[in-house]
């Protein structure tokens, strides 16, 4: 912020359904009235809606001046819809690990990050190898007695599994090994887990209280008509051995992994808040007429000038995919690096900012990638 404010005047924009921008908590989408109605509500709230919104803010607030935008993770996948539809609205695009598989079938998106995410357990494991029987001894327990936890809902061994969402930040290895030493707090009677683990497990996760990610995050890969999702993620889990933990449940069987930022059906069993728009999120699933996202052709016309900064190894926006989605823009230099995880906007703020500023320039000609790879 203090080096945007150098050059910039900024404007912070709540997104719909999200800070104060009418928040889409689990009691207001109730209140909407039939999941059929709930569901209807809930698909306005894509990044082709929030685009929309955005240039009203643009008309009124910016004077219909040309906007410098900078997106992270799906703020970049908004930029990239601001270019199909508004081509001309934008002067430059600064991408931190948000350029969308634009073209690839929702399948194929979960298939690579199932990919990385096997590697990723790999690293966990490595650096923490006395987790691999402690996670298999905590999914053991999980799996034939499930817990209770504090706010509500039941702690499976799926949904325990489901905290590899915390393993794509810089900071998330250490954040996730932190919240398993909870799990050995002395007290707890035997066969149960400490409440200690159980409130932090509850503070971990937040589709409780933003639904919007379980409802529609799926949906932010179906591009155009006939692309319902369909719990993809699931379906793909389904297929992949090496995700099926009963299968590694023995002691000294291979670590048993986690999965990464995936939605899957089953949320609206095991979290309590979500289980009231478990209709609605199955309408979500099944809708095969979302609108089009992306055009291709403004994307290559648009004279937006644009950097991107892409973590070699992100688990949640797939870098080969993101390359591939760079070469459809007319204007786009690249800074591939496996200093960063998806984090790195947050983790490095005022580098990361003026780095791609000054390659969306073309003041810096960075190259494909930094860092050692390994």
């Amino acid at each position: 912020m203090k080096v945007a404010l150098d050059s910039f005047r900024v404007l912070l924009f709540d997104q719909r359904g999200t800070g104060r921008s009418t928040p889409a908590t689990p009691q207001h989408i109730l209140s909407i009235g039939s999941p059929e109605a709930q569901a209807e509500y809930m698909s306005h709230f894509r990044a082709d809606s929030i685009v929309n919104d955005c240039e009203i803010v643009r008309d009124k607030i910016a004077g219909g001046k040309r906007l410098t935008l900078i997106g992270q993770s799906f703020g970049g996948f908004c930029m990239l819809r601001y270019l199909s539809a508004y081509p001309d609205a934008i002067e430059r695009c600064l991408f931190t690990c948000g350029l969308a598989p634009v073209g690839k079938p929702v399948e194929e998106v979960y298939r690579a990050t199932f990919k990385r995410m096997e590697k990723r357990n790999a690293r966990f494991y490595r650096r923490y190898p006395d987790e691999i029987e402690n996670v298999r001894d905590l999914v053991r327990i999980l799996h034939t007695s499930p817990a209770k936890l504090p706010r509500g809902g039941t702690l499976t061994a799926r949904r325990f599994l489901s905290l590899g969402l915390m393993l794509g930040s810089g900071a998330g290895l250490e954040k996730l090994h932190d919240l398993l030493e909870l799990a050995k707090a002395p007290g707890a009677p035997a066969g149960e887990l400490p409440e200690l683990f159980l409130r932090g497990v509850d503070d971990a996760e937040a589709f409780s209280t933003n639904p919007i990610y379980w409802l529609l995050h799926e949906s932010i890969y179906c591009d155009g008509p006939g692309s319902a999702s369909a719990w993809a993620a699931e379906r793909v889990q389904a297929s992949l051995p090496a995700f099926d933990y009963t299968q590694r449940l023995d002691k000294g069987a291979e670590p048993i992994l986690f999965t990464g930022e995936m939605v899957y059906k089953w949320m609206g069993e095991d979290y309590s808040a979500l289980r009231p728009l478990a209709p609605a999120a199955e309408l979500l699933a099944n809708k095969a007429d979302w609108p089009k996202l992306y055009d291709i052709n403004n994307l290559g016309k648009s004279d937006a000038e644009c950097g991107a900064l892409m973590s070699y190894d992100d688990i949640y926006v797939e870098r080969e995919f993101s390359e591939d989605t760079a070469a459809m823009l007319r204007s786009c230099r690249l800074w591939v690096s496996n200093e960063f995880q998806h984090s790195g906007l947050h983790d490095d703020g005022e580098r990361v900012f003026e780095k791609i500023m000054a390659m969306s320039k073309g003041e810096v000609e960075f190259g494909i990638w930094s860092g050692v790879v390994g």
